[in-house]
C-alpha cells in the first residue's frame, strides 16, 4: 500500500488592511477561498497588518456620504452604485454588507492595537477570528468601530481576553507596535489595501477574485517547492 502523501508548501501571508475597508473584507473572503481550494498543497501563516485609511479622523466619526464626498468627490449616486458592486462581490465569497452601508466612518487605531495584542497572546487563529468579527460589526452590523464597547463585543465573540483587552484600550499599551508596523508598510510602497504580502516578496494587491488568488498562491508555492 502506497502511503506516500504530497508535503504541503508553507507560506507566510501577512494582510494589510483597515477594518472600515470594504474591499479588505471582499479579499480576505476571496483568500479564504482560494486557500480552502488549496488544503493538502500550501500551509498558510497568516498574519493581519495595520493601515489606516484615515488616521486623522476624530473620535466622533464622520457621516460615511460626507467623508466620501470630501475624499473622492463622489456623488450620492455613485456611492450607491459602488456599495451594489461591493455588496455582489461580498455575496460571492459569503459576507453580507449592509444594503444601506456603514453610516459614519470611524478611526480604527484602536481596532488595530487589539489585533496586534491577538497576534502575539492569542491562540493559533485568534488573530483571524477578531478581524473577521470586527469586519462584520462594521460593514454587516454598521456598528461604532471607534467605541470601545463595540470592539469588547468582538473581543468576547472570539473567546479572547475581555478584561485584558479593556486594559489595552485604557493604556496607550501596543500604540507605538502599531505606529511602527504601519510606518513599515507605508515605506514599502504599501498605499492602498488590501495588500497581500506573501513569503516577504509577492504582493498581490486589491479585493482580487478568488480565482486570481488561487492562481498567485499555487505559483509561489510551485517555486518554493
Amino acid at each position: 500500500m502506497n502511503t506516500t502523501t504530497t508535503p504541503t508548501t508553507p507560506l507566510k501571508i501577512d494582510f494589510v488592511s483597515d477594518v472600515s475597508c470594504p474591499w479588505c473584507a471582499v479579499g480576505l473572503g476571496a483568500l479564504e477561498e482560494a486557500l480552502q481550494t488549496l488544503k493538502g498543497q500550501v500551509r498558510a501563516e497568516l498574519h493581519f497588518q495595520p493601515f489606516e485609511l484615515n488616521p486623522q479622523m476624530g473620535p466622533e466619526g464622520q457621516d460615511i456620504g460626507e467623508h466620501l464626498a470630501e475624499k473622492y468627490g463622489s456623488t450620492a449616486e455613485q456611492q450607491a452604485q459602488i456599495r451594489n458592486t461591493i455588496r455582489a462581490r461580498g455575496a460571492e465569497v459569503g459576507f453580507e454588507f449592509n444594503p444601506a452601508g456603514r453610516g459614519r466612518i470611524w478611526n480604527t487605531f484602536d481596532a488595530h492595537r487589539l489585533l496586534h495584542w491577538a497576534e502575539l497572546e492569542g491562540a493559533p487563529g485568534q488573530q483571524h477570528a477578531l478581524k473577521k468579527a470586527f469586519l462584520a460589526a462594521c460593514h454587516t452590523r454598521s456598528e461604532a468601530m471607534g467605541h470601545h464597547d463595540v470592539l469588547l463585543a468582538c473581543v468576547r465573540e472570539v473567546g479572547l481576553d475581555e478584561a485584558r483587552a479593556q486594559a489595552i484600550l485604557a493604556s496607550d499599551e501596543f500604540m507605538q507596535d502599531v505606529r511602527e508596523r504601519q510606518q513599515f508598510y507605508l515605506q514599502h510602497g504599501i498605499h492602498s489595501v488590501p495588500a497581500v504580502i506573501i513569503n516577504d516578496r509577492h504582493l498581490i494587491s486589491g479585493g482580487q477574485p478568488a480565482a486570481v488568488f488561487e492562481q498567485a498562491l499555487r505559483q509561489i508555492a510551485a517555486e518554493a517547492a
